[in-house]
């Protein structure tokens, strides 16, 4: 018996479409926007710098998809993303590890220092919010601002992410024990803004677990798909 999904009406959060041939389950993207954005079934996930997990490689049509995304942000389409990260996440953490995450993770999006925020880490919150398994807390603010990324390397931006961030509150009694953290961003590159986020968090008394990104870039020996 074919899957009640196929006879209704489903279009594809990412294209738009309604796809030929087997139709994904609802918010599910098409079989041709996985191999066009090149999103492996299971996520990604790495360990340099920190333990990460992500929906995929930033570069060709995720790339232009993410752009795209920051000028008309949909919480759909950055659902449908988000997927992956569930998926790798799941796959990949150790079940040990799972048991002493004792609540839900908070999840704490990288804040912007622009007048003209990025809207994505905190519209990939709320996507990864819809399960229950995660909640939002906004943790960090910028202390100062920074230098545009695009065009520095790895020294440089470790240097301009220095000290950029302020923890708002440590936390409570037994709270780091029983909340992990993961800090949210849209794309990871050489983990300079992470990691000073990350310390930041760390200083305060915070158990910081990993990163979530909706995509990866850099060196691609530190990243493998989830098997």
């Amino acid at each position: 018996m074919l899957p009640l999904h196929w006879f209704l009406i489903s279009p594809c959060p990412l294209c738009g479409q309604d796809p030929e041939g087997p139709k994904p389950a609802p918010g599910h993207a098409c079989r041709a926007c996985c191999e066009r954005l090149e999103l492996p079934e299971e996520g990604l996930m790495g360990v340099d710098p920190l333990p990460w997990w992500g929906a995929g490689r930033y570069g060709g049509g995720l790339r232009h998809l993410l752009l795209d995304l920051r000028r008309r942000p949909r919480i759909e389409a950055v659902a449908a993303l988000a997927r992956g990260t569930r998926r790798a996440l799941a796959t990949s953490v150790d079940p040990q590890q799972l048991r002493t995450w004792c609540e839900r993770p908070l999840l704490v999006p990288i804040p912007s220092w622009k007048r003209r925020a990025n809207p994505l880490p905190p519209l990939y919150c709320r996507a990864l919010e819809r399960g229950g398994d995660f909640r939002r807390l906004d943790l960090l603010e910028r202390s100062r601002p920074v230098l545009g990324q695009h065009h520095l390397g790895r020294n440089l931006r470790i240097a301009n992410q220095a000290g950029a961030f302020r923890c708002l509150r440590p936390p409570g009694p037994g709270e780091a024990r029983r909340r992990p953290v993961l800090i949210v961003d849209d794309i990871l590159t050489t983990g300079a803004t992470t990691t000073s986020a990350a310390r930041c968090l760390a200083a305060a008394g915070w158990r910081v677990e990993g990163v979530l990104c909706l995509a990866r870039t850099g060196a691609r020996e530190a990243e493998r798909a989830v098997p």
